[in-house]
């Protein structure tokens, strides 16, 4: 199906080339001023100058030959030439009516040119917890991929694990020094290792922050961790092995708590994936003359004409000769180009993070890495912030994990539903406390622009009143009971089809659930998960506004519950394909 505004402008574009004007003067939008009318277009104001004419005559014109239309009950013109549209109830009826003959897409249609997208979200260190600072990139990243896929593009994801810097180094140095015997770090030794990692993922998790203290405090123990992550990086055997449990361990951890955000990814590669491409980038990069050295270092020159402010050269190799983020995700891009071949790639990262990707983005075009019509995009995030816009803590003043967050959300929604409903069975109650909390976490960080930061706050997050996810469920949930006593009353929802709107709310929600394409493609185009939280919440309004205004299961006419009986089921449908598409879902009851 045609978007709703595309059918508007269409048809408004033929009455205004019936008046001597173009039809691309016809766009309809919705209108700024919704106490006057639905819908605007401005078409004969922006024509006057061009086809010379009366702005006010052209409108009346287009009014003249729309009045015939049955697409629109009322067309008036405003000074100094405003057309100001109202749709017709039949009209709304036929559209939302193909929408919901069409359970699965709803209506929208894939898009013309689908592409080959690679995504690159996630991003965690091995070894480590998450904590609150990764939520972001795994919620939106999600979200996006979803958007992607239901417009039709073909997706990889990839979660890029931290796994081959200097993390690693730290981790081996602190663990030959707690364990020196293991045979990891016997170079002499040729026999198989042993089946089982030396640590737990809890010992990891002591490991790496012992590690990374004692490297700021003590220079001698920080110049071992680098030596050694430069071995890694080398292939020295032992300590290849040590990084593939490493590796094994904090999968199957980050495996867990990804899936506790119902994320997934497609692959689980490391930056270490990319080490058999980088001795032939760099060969190749000194060969053709894009790299040189500079302090030591060997780095490639990317500032460009016109740029505002000075972007430093991408390093491509530390003065030690060692590799750093500039070299794997170059080389990462490499073996991407090669193994996927998509017409973009995607990364979600923390904004802070920008002028990194301007250094490898710029680096990969002029070495060829990446052909110049192949598209390279930084969607970068804001962070979460506590009270008073600071970073969000732990008491105990450290970096919060996100599985205690989590959690948190969860231990208070859970006590509120068992406040308002003390008979519930306990894990019945634990149950949908998980499921309305991850939306009231999800739908609480989505509904901002990526870019921005903004503030966690517990009791806004779980409220069922407001911008919030646990209200959205709210509404979702009272569609489910609306459906439910229908058919216990002996209804029959398969004769139930949409009707023409008699009322201002009944229409409005029609109106508002007709957009759903169109917010879909709005919020994949512009990689903004909250152009679609935005119209979730403006549906659930006028949902409620409709419940409010309107007798559904006691109407005395049987055709028009039968109507809005399809307009609750319709209602349901597009609320629960958004928050799908946002990455989480709806219980049965709350």
């Amino acid at each position: 199906m045609k978007e709703l505004l595309t059918i508007l402008s269409e048809e408004v574009g033929q009455a205004f080339e019936k008046a001597g004007v173009d039809v691309s003067y016809g766009t309809v939008s919705l209108s700024n001023r919704p106490e006057l009318c639905e819908y605007q277009c401005n078409g004969a104001l922006a024509s006057a100058k061009k086809f010379h004419k009366n702005p006010v005559e052209t409108a009346e014109a287009v009014a003249q030959v729309l009045s015939e239309s049955g697409t629109f009950s009322e067309v008036t013109v405003a000074k100094p030439g405003f057309l100001n549209l109202k749709a017709s109830p039949e009209f709304i009826r036929d559209y939302v009516s193909g929408m919901y003959d069409d359970e699965d897409r709803l209506g929208a249609e894939k898009t013309a040119h689908p592409e080959k997208l690679f995504m690159d979200y996630g991003g965690p260190n091995v070894a480590k917890p998450l904590h609150v600072g990764h939520l972001r990139s795994a919620v939106i990243g999600e979200a996006v991929k979803r958007l992607a896929r239901f417009e039709g593009n073909e997706v990889t994801a990839d979660v890029h694990l931290g796994d081959f810097g200097l993390q690693m180094g730290l981790i081996i140095t602190e663990l030959r020094e707690r364990k020196p015997d293991l045979p990891y770090f016997d170079d002499s030794f040729t026999g198989d290792y042993p089946a089982e990692a030396p640590f737990t993922i809890s010992e990891l998790e002591d490991i790496y922050p012992a590690a990374s203290a004692k490297s700021k405090a003590d220079e001698a123990f920080h110049e071992k961790a680098l030596a050694a992550t430069k071995e890694m990086q080398e292939g020295k055997r032992g300590y290849r092995e040590l990084q593939r449990l490493i590796m094994e361990i904090s999968v199957a951890d980050l495996k867990k708590n990804y899936a506790r955000l119902n994320v997934d990814f497609d692959l689980w590669k490391g930056e270490s994936d990319c080490e058999p491409y980088i001795p032939g980038m760099v060969e190749d990069m000194k060969a053709k003359g894009y790299a040189h050295e500079s302090n030591g270092a060997l780095v490639v020159d990317v500032e460009e004409e016109g740029d505002k402010k000075t972007i430093p050269p991408c390093m491509i190799l530390k003065s030690d000769g060692a590799a750093l983020y500039d070299t794997t995700d170059l080389a990462t891009l490499i073996w991407r180009m090669k193994d996927y071949d998509p017409d973009e790639v995607l990364y979600v990262v923390d904004s802070r993070q920008e002028l990194h990707f301007i250094q490898c983005f710029r680096c990969a075009k002029k070495t060829g890495i990446v052909p110049a019509e192949k598209k390279l995009t930084f969607l970068g995030f804001g962070t979460v912030n506590g009270e008073g816009g600071k970073p969000l803590k732990t008491r105990e003043g450290g970096v919060m994990r996100l599985e205690y967050l989590i959690q948190d959300i969860e231990d208070a929604m859970y006590a509120k539903i068992k406040e308002s409903s003390a008979d519930m069975e306990d894990s019945e109650a634990h149950e949908i406390a998980k499921t309305v909390s991850l939306a009231a976490l999800k739908y609480g960080d989505l509904k901002n622009q990526p870019s921005k930061d903004y503030i966690f706050d517990l009791n806004k997050f779980i409220s069922s009143e407001g911008d919030t996810g646990p209200y959205i469920l709210y509404t979702i949930v009272r569609t489910k009971s609306i459906l439910r006593k229908f058919a216990e009353a002996g209804g029959d929802i398969t004769n139930c089809k949409p009707q023409a709107p008699s009322g201002a709310s009944d229409k409005a929600l029609l109106e508002r659930i007709a957009l759903f394409s169109a917010e879909v493609r709005s919020a994949w185009e512009n990689l903004s998960p909250n152009i679609l939280c935005a119209y979730i919440y403006a549906l659930c309004n006028d949902f409620n506004h409709f419940y409010h205004d309107t007798k559904i299961l006691t109407c005395p006419d049987e055709e028009k519950k039968a109507g809005y009986i399809a307009d609750v089921l319709l209602t349901q449908r597009v609320l629960e394909k958004a928050i799908d598409l946002l990455g989480f879902a709806a219980p049965e009851k709350m």
